[in-house]
């Protein structure tokens, strides 16, 4: 049978370097660099 009592966690260390809401919008910006800049070019016809 698990055992079910409760344990400690250690909230895990942020690594060096930028966070992730800075990789993320570091991310962003890059794909928003490259995109078409007619934002209809990309739709689907029907």
């Amino acid at each position: 049978m698990p055992d079910k009592s409760p344990h400690q966690h250690e909230p895990k260390k942020q690594a060096k370097g930028a966070t992730i809401k800075q990789k993320r919008a570091e991310k962003r910006a890059k794909g928003a660099a490259g995109a078409p800049a007619d934002p209809v070019a990309h739709m689907k016809k029907r």
